[in-house]
């Protein structure tokens, strides 16, 4: 049996050994292997909560500043968790890590070389693995990217959302188009791979709008662009008081136009909502969508997790201060259960369409334990319907089939 690793300083206890030692137990699945594994790594606090985010993102208190977030204490914490969680990936190497938020650029240059040399410290990390952090402009200091990048971050993915300031007032966020703009420069003065965030169908955003932010964004030639169409979550305070959007007509004439002139920028389509320049795809977010494993640390952080029997999926405690505590305590993991057969054909397909190529046929059963004819019933009544194309050897969306992904994806739900 694989030793139970206690958090530095603490002995585990029982609820969380038992928690480690749940692959262990029997599961109705039988899987050929495991997928690649990547890290989650969550950042919870923001300078301002945005009225449109859902993420487990809170705000912290005056100005902008490393220093007003409990740093040293969530550093401390994250790699808690990260011991405890090691008897589940045990020997496993990880291919790429995403720190996310909420806000890391918040972190302190020092704090992010601790954080991804603990990382180095505990887990077999691939010698070329992509470990991408989100930024936000008004969150940017020259000198504290260059340090990030020297400690290893690769990957930038800057969340401009628009180039317009009256959009981004009416957005909630921190920063204006300058800001937008000084951002990207001070990024591309030591990163050579980045993403771009940018939101379309805005409060009151006409089509000419839409084709600026999205010229602008173009301009500066970063390897891969983020477009999303803004959406009223629920439990926002966009969802409680919406704005006037743009109706669907508009809204898909925004779509039509940057499906056309990104591809004639070279970028291309590759998921529902991201361009890359070739071979510049975002390898973390691949994984996710092929139904890739993930570890989760961090403050409300989801993980995904394989083993011969089953896959589990769990979630850490929501709440930063509680996080904290319970990590320390070896409990970081609030919720932890396991995906059932029922489930897995939808959750499988809810990533895999989401790809413009789709993804093999084969890498049902290597990631289910299922055999294909499993959702055959489903794949037949979707080609019928002109929104899928499915054969031995791949599963993929067709045009109409992107155009109205939601439906697609509900035909593999469970009667």
């Amino acid at each position: 049996m694989i030793p139970i690793v206690p958090a530095r300083g603490q002995a585990a206890t029982p609820a969380a050994a038992d928690r480690n030692q749940l692959w262990l137990k029997p599961g109705q699945l039988a899987l050929p292997g495991s997928p690649p594994l990547s890290l989650y790594v969550h950042i919870p606090w923001c300078v301002r909560k945005c009225p449109y985010c859902d993420f487990n993102s809170h705000a912290v208190p005056g100005k902008a500043d490393s220093h007003e977030i409990p740093e040293d204490a969530y550093l401390d914490a994250l790699r808690a968790d990260l011991e405890q969680s090691l008897p589940l990936v045990w020997g496993r190497p990880v291919h790429t890590v995403f720190i996310g938020g909420g806000t890391p650029s918040l972190l302190s240059a020092a704090g992010m070389d601790r954080l991804l040399s603990d990382i180095r410290a505990l887990l077999p990390l691939d010698a070329d693995a992509e470990i991408t952090m989100e930024a936000n402009p008004g969150t940017f200091e020259a000198e504290r990217f260059a340090s990030y990048r020297a400690s290893g971050i690769n990957r930038l993915s800057i969340g401009i959302q628009s180039f317009n300031d009256r959009h981004l007032e009416a957005l909630g966020r921190i920063h204006g188009s300058r800001e937008a703009r000084a951002a990207i420069d001070i990024a591309q003065a030591s990163f050579d791979n980045i993403n771009l965030d940018v939101m379309y169908a805005l409060p009151g955003q006409t089509i000419d709008e839409c084709r600026q932010d999205l010229e602008t964004a173009l301009s500066y030639g970063t390897t891969h662009l983020s477009l999303y169409h803004l959406t009223l979550e629920p439990n926002t305070l966009f969802a409680k008081y919406p704005p006037a959007l743009p109706d669907d007509d508009l809204a898909y004439a925004m779509q039509d136009l940057i499906e056309a002139r990104t591809a004639e920028a070279g970028y291309r389509h590759y998921e529902t909502s991201a361009y890359a320049r070739p071979h510049r795809e975002a390898r973390h977010n691949l994984n996710y969508w092929r139904f890739g494993d993930y570890l989760g640390i961090g403050a409300g952080a989801h993980g995904k997790l394989s083993f011969p029997h089953r896959i589990l999926r769990q979630m850490r405690h929501k709440h930063p201060a509680t996080y904290m505590a319970q990590a320390m305590a070896g409990n970081a993991v609030q919720e932890a259960r396991d995906v059932t057969a029922d489930e897995l054909p939808f959750e499988f397909m809810l990533n895999a369409l989401r790809l413009t190529d789709g993804v093999p046929a084969s890498s049902f059963y290597d990631y289910t334990g299922l055999p294909l004819h499993t959702i055959s019933r489903q794949l037949a009544a979707a080609e019928k319907k002109g929104l899928l194309e499915a054969d031995l050897t791949t599963i993929r969306p067709t045009e109409l089939g992107r155009r109205f992904l939601n439906d697609l994806q509900e035909m593999f739900l469970k009667d």
